[in-house]
């Protein structure tokens, strides 16, 4: 099966940030590897219809001071009983709630595609309750706020919701087209597509993290206007960088954007 799209392992119940045991509430997060004391923590938001095993491999090529979070969005993986999220409001208050016992070492946030969408919401929801936001926000496959195109395809049937996404994600073609594995995934990517698509961004929105933003030169959603918009929504520093590839990008040249991640985590967190 697919692991952009698909449901082929159990999250299982992370506990707190001391090792203290399992909590009884939602599993947002996955652990792949715990780290004690790390000295950051990198929260990983998945794309849409996207689950957190898309970021296992990733905790074998950080530093081993960095702790990664994996975010288990509802209706996927081992949350396939939780009712999907369509609705932005819905998805970031119970993320950044679940953070809070994770904010005793600086957090940084990385999303793509859709998920940078709710990495960015969270941040800057975190910064309003905590009055101290991420110390960085990595934003890839995502143009800034405001310059995503329209569309309403979350109204439409299944397959033009799946024509769009092996638009983008031919590799999605095995789990979409066969009966069975479509009918596990359909309602997280209708619910993503929706929450997309509704998401209305507060104007002049910002962060006090500084912005890195990724893409890949190919991508055929984004051009590099779109990528540059990300600017003013900082009041950090902003920077950005193009790899070769299209939307997807980041699973051939995962070792190098995982380096450069790494990198800039090193000078800012």
């Amino acid at each position: 099966m697919s692991e952009r799209i698909g449901h082929d392992e159990k999250g299982g119940r992370v506990g707190q940030p001391n090792g203290s045991g399992p909590t009884p509430r939602p599993v947002w997060f996955r652990r792949f590897t715990p780290i004690p004391r790390p000295r950051t923590r990198l929260v990983c938001f998945p794309y849409a219809g996207g689950a957190a095993s898309a970021f296992r491999a990733w905790p074998g090529r950080l530093p081993e001071t960095v702790e990664l979070l994996a975010v288990q969005y509802p209706g996927r993986q081992g949350r396939l009983q939780d009712p999907c999220v369509d609705d932005m409001d819905a998805l970031a208050e119970p993320i950044v709630e679940a953070l809070t016992p994770w904010l005793d070492r600086p957090l940084a946030l990385f999303g793509h595609s859709m998920g940078a969408s709710v990495a960015f919401e969270v941040a800057m929801r975190i910064e309003e309750r905590h009055g101290v936001g991420p110390a960085a926000l990595f934003v890839s496959g995502r143009g800034a706020p405001g310059r995503t195109r329209e569309s309403v395809l979350h109204e439409q049937g299944d397959e033009a919701l799946i024509a769009d996404v092996l638009r983008l994600d031919a590799a999605a073609a095995p789990v979409l087209r066969d009966p069975d594995l479509r009918e596990l995934v359909m309602g997280s990517i209708r619910a993503d597509y929706k929450l997309s698509e509704t998401y209305r961004p507060r104007p002049h929105a910002s962060t006090g993290a500084p912005i890195t933003a990724y893409v890949g030169r190919d991508d055929p959603d984004i051009d590099p206007a779109d990528i540059r918009a990300w600017s003013p929504h900082t009041r950090a520093g902003y920077s950005e960088r193009i790899f070769p590839g299209d939307h997807f990008y980041l699973v051939p040249h995962e070792a190098e954007l995982i380096q450069d991640v790494a990198a800039r985590l090193r000078t800012t967190a």
